[in-house]
């Protein structure tokens, strides 16, 4: 697994953790897809993912999009 498939596999998770919270507790979870949509898009224009830096230090090997 690369970089790029276990920043874009994280994504994933936390969106669908938020809607299941917010499903099963408060419609302020969905703050948390925001904030992950906001990351998302802020990596895309920028290149710097501080999961990307997270999932380097574990070891993971590099992708072509987070180096």
């Amino acid at each position: 697994m690369s970089i790029d498939k276990a920043v874009l596999g994280f994504a994933g998770i936390m969106t669908l953790l938020s809607a299941v919270l917010t499903w099963m507790f408060s419609p302020w979870w969905l703050l948390l897809t925001v904030f992950v949509g906001l990351n998302m898009l802020q990596a895309s224009m920028t290149g710097f993912c501080p999961a990307a830096k997270i999932f380097k230090a574990m070891g993971v090997k590099a992708g072509c999009a987070f180096t």
